[in-house]
């Protein structure tokens, strides 16, 4: 019963009756006969979005988002990296353009403490600063990396 209620279906444009495109016969309404052939276009556009939101996109972009925001990254740079993975995911991984990533963590109360080493200048500062967690699209290993105020 619920594989029906997700079933692509349409109102007939002759008797106004709902009609489940499995359910057409030659394109037309099994009910009055009207020609649905105007219909079978939004069809095609029908199929085209089901590719793009392909099962193992959606899992890849759900277990990203997560992981991020359970670190604490936040959601617009999340979002920013995934449309950026996007975008170098329909190149060949040749062509890639960005496959490095640095977002933004939060400093938890052990972070503000303790003394940190600048990614940048390698200077030694124990206050401000920010916290960083850098990679590359193409290898799994992330770091978590300090930057001063200064730099």
């Amino acid at each position: 019963m619920t594989s029906r209620m997700h079933a692509p279906h349409t109102t007939c444009p002759g008797c106004q009756e709902e009609v489940f495109l499995d359910e057409l016969v030659a394109g037309k309404c099994p009910l009055c006969g009207c020609s649905l052939e105007d219909f079978e276009e939004t069809i095609g556009e029908y199929e085209g979005i089901l590719d793009r939101s392909d099962l193992s996109w959606l899992i890849f972009n759900y277990f990203v988002f997560k992981k991020f925001v359970d670190l604490g990254v936040p959601p617009h740079q999340i979002m920013e990296f995934v449309a950026t993975y996007e975008q170098n995911a329909e190149k060949p991984p040749e062509e890639w353009t960005q496959t490095t990533f640095s977002l933004d963590l939060p400093m938890g109360h052990w972070d503000q403490i303790k003394p940190k080493r600048c990614a940048k200048c390698h200077k030694l500062f124990f206050r401000g600063g920010k916290k960083l967690i850098t990679g590359d699209m193409r290898h799994t290993k992330v770091h978590v990396q300090y930057v001063c105020d200064l730099c």
